[in-house]
């Protein structure tokens, strides 16, 4: 990794205002940020009248983990990725679980974007995932490198909360090989009262990704906010109508953050949300708990095991996604 970038990237998407302020066009939020100060996100700042991505190529981490961790499980199964992420976020979730570099600036070390995909190769990654906070605040980094990563033969994937304008969206969504969008709820109350945001430009985003690249969604079940049988019913029956082969993820969830009094899910709430997906969607997953059969892939014909997982281990039992009992192509990427 290189110490620091030769100079500061101007931010895209932004236009000037009077007395050397400046309106971020990014995210929904359309921050009006005065000079010498930052958006919400934290990394987006006004210096004297330029929009400045202050967080260009600074990671928190670099770290190898396996697909399935993020959790990414019909977009080459079994492999590892080197994953970075910046600090900020677009949101400002009471639950978040990395909320020490999301809510908070935590040190950091530049990586060019050259450096970044040199570092894959040689790692025996099969690309990069940009994870951890909200990397769709990484977009100049993103446009500079995942170009690269794509020249090289190496693949890509954003774990993002999907929180962005139409516009953007458009640009980075058709470089990227895989997204998993965190969907936090179908309920606007749920994203105004508890993540600071709007669930409807999530929903686009999705709908924008689904297009042109690989899209898994997650939701994290959160008891007595996000859990009632009519939550699960309306987000299946809005996902489903995108598309029935997009992998939806459930997750549990753990006291975190400003939720560090609330009970974890229970078994019984994540079951009942899978049987209710599995009637319209032909890929449906629950995650942080073990639950017989819910982390396998099956084929949506025979119901033969596809993938067969424990945990982040997964074993392959179709070769490039077919059934080894019918030969049904199992929608994804497999190499």
């Amino acid at each position: 990794m290189r110490g620091i970038p030769l100079k500061d990237k101007e931010a895209l998407y932004y236009e000037r205002l009077d007395g050397l302020k400046v309106r971020c066009r990014l995210c929904p939020h359309l921050c009006g940020i005065a000079d010498g100060t930052a958006g919400k996100c934290g990394v987006r700042e006004n210096r004297e009248g330029t929009l400045v991505a202050a967080s260009y190529g600074r990671t928190v981490t670099a770290h190898l983990d396996p697909i399935e961790k993020k959790p990414l499980y019909h977009f080459m199964p079994g492999s590892v990725i080197l994953s970075i992420g910046p600090n900020g976020c677009t949101l400002a979730c009471d639950n978040c679980q990395n909320w020490h570099i999301s809510q908070e600036l935590a040190p950091t070390q530049y990586l060019a974007p050259e450096d970044l995909s040199a570092l894959a190769s040689r790692e025996g990654s099969i690309g990069a995932a940009f994870t951890y906070t909200e990397p769709l605040l990484w977009f100049e980094y993103l446009k500079d490198a995942l170009p690269l990563l794509r020249a090289k033969g190496l693949k890509s994937a954003l774990v993002t909360n999907g929180f962005l304008n139409e516009e953007p969206a458009r640009e980075i969504a058709p470089l990227v090989d895989a997204f998993n969008v965190d969907l936090k709820g179908i309920r606007d109350e749920f994203y105004k009262n508890f993540c600071g945001g709007s669930v409807e430009p999530v929903k686009r985003f999705i709908e924008i990704a689904a297009k042109v690249s690989h899209v898994e969604v997650t939701n994290l079940v959160i008891p007595g906010l996000n859990d009632a049988a009519e939550d699960f019913e309306d987000l299946v029956e809005w996902l489903a109508g995108v598309s029935v082969d997009i992998p939806l993820h459930f997750s549990r969830f753990f006291p975190q953050y400003r939720m560090n009094d609330r009970p974890e899910t229970p078994k019984e709430t994540l079951e009942t949300a899978y049987a209710i997906a599995r009637k319209k969607l032909r890929y449906v997953y629950v995650g942080n708990i073990m639950i017989r059969g819910t982390e396998d892939t099956r084929c949506a014909k025979c119901g033969a095991s596809v993938v067969r997982r424990a945990g982040y281990e997964a074993e392959i039992l179709g070769p490039e996604g077919k059934c080894p009992e019918c030969g049904t192509q199992v929608k994804g990427v497999w190499r």
